[in-house]
């Protein structure tokens, strides 16, 4: 009976329809948001330098886009422990959100929320075929994961499932777990060891060379990869540096007042930062203990910081906001307006003469 009714249960999750949604790092973070998890987002990734990495903040893990070919891998994979969350992948196009969890369930510092913390000790002791059911079954991820398909008013849900012609792209992660750095992908039979992790951020010099050979074995006929690294919120990293920034230059305010009676212009401010190098941080025993001279240094150098971290705050929500922009254009449906506005130049005679017009501009293109 079992094996009668496991291809009747795969047909029926393939017919729940996951649709394809786009590799961005606004529409990641945006869905890592709606799952209820907090202090996460996404960054895009042109290089796998140490300076691209620590500009990003703390890294939990990396996701891969490649073009997929059903190749053979002969590389062998392990049974997770414990302490690894580890899923197959049981129906086509749920990769991304599926790439998306196996980073945000195996770093015990990232806060779930209570709707992924409750499936993640749900599904803790299941098989990995039973964790993608769980996956597949789930309405909150599959509404999420579907509500940034792009709009198509045209195209019936069914058919927006892949077909055996398209071009196929697949998702995998990359998560250091337990001392030990893993490849994570839900089309093997189980999690790759790819070695040991190394303390802190060191996981992230052991995974180049195996994201490097991933990108040389297809690079002599295709040039499509993303990276994304799954972050802690820079916002919340910087809003954080920003008050230590703020509290340890009120203090010098204050004692530069009480010792010089006024503070310095912006202007000289600048040339004291400029001509100077920075003192290191120090607490208010320490501000005490300084001259006159180093207080005011100390000043133009906090006032310089605290001006580009405001900067770069400034910066993050601005990208955030368009994020969201870009989010509600690719969910909107522009069809009415087209229609409508097709017909009102028609109505006016314009549109017959507006496709000569284009049909002529194609043509002379073409030449």
């Amino acid at each position: 009976t079992g094996a009668l009714c496991w291809p009747l249960l795969r047909r029926a999750l393939m017919a729940s329809g996951w649709c394809t949604i786009e590799s961005d790092p606004g529409v990641f973070s945006e869905l890592i948001t709606e799952l209820g998890v907090k202090g996460v987002q996404v960054h895009e990734l042109w290089s796998l330098d140490k300076e691209s990495m620590a500009e990003v903040g703390p890294v939990h893990g990396l996701i891969f886009l490649f073009r997929w070919r059903g190749e053979k891998d002969d590389r062998a994979t392990v049974t997770p422990g414990p302490g690894v969350f580890f899923a197959s992948q049981m129906i086509p196009n749920a990769c991304a959100t599926q790439a998306i969890l196996s980073v945000l369930m195996n770093c015990p510092s990232i806060s779930l929320g209570e709707e992924m913390t409750a499936f993640k000790a749900f599904t803790k002791d299941f098989p990995p075929d039973v964790k993608g059911l769980a996956i597949s079954n789930s309405d909150l991820l599959r509404r999420v994961h579907n509500s940034f398909a792009r709009a198509e008013p045209t195209v019936s849900e069914e058919r927006r499932a892949s077909k055996e012609e398209d071009e196929v792209y697949h998702f995998i992660s990359y998560v250091p777990v337990d001392g030990k750095l893993y490849e994570l992908d839900g089309l093997k039979a189980g999690p790759i060891c790819l070695g040991d992790a190394g303390p802190g951020e060191a996981w992230l010099d052991a995974v180049t060379p195996a994201i490097q050979a991933r990108i040389e074995q297809y690079s002599s006929r295709e040039i499509r990869f993303n990276l994304m690294a799954v972050t802690a919120d820079r916002r919340e990293r910087l809003l954080a540096e920003q008050a230590v920034i703020e509290k340890e230059r009120n203090m010098t305010v204050g004692k530069v007042q009480a010792r010089a009676g006024k503070l310095p212009s912006p202007a000289e401010l600048e040339r004291l930062a400029a001509s100077h190098p920075e003192p290191p941080a120090t607490g208010e025993v320490a501000v005490d203990e300084r001259t006159l001279e180093q207080l005011l240094i100390a000043l133009a150098h906090l006032t310089a910081r605290a001006a580009k971290v405001a900067a770069d705050i400034e910066n993050e929500q601005q990208r955030v906001g368009q994020w969201k922009i870009e989010n509600i254009r690719r969910r909107h449906n522009y069809a009415p307006f087209i229609v409508n506005f097709l017909k009102v130049l028609a109505e006016r005679g314009e549109l017959g003469p507006l496709v000569e017009q284009a049909k002529k501009k194609q043509r002379h293109g073409a030449r």
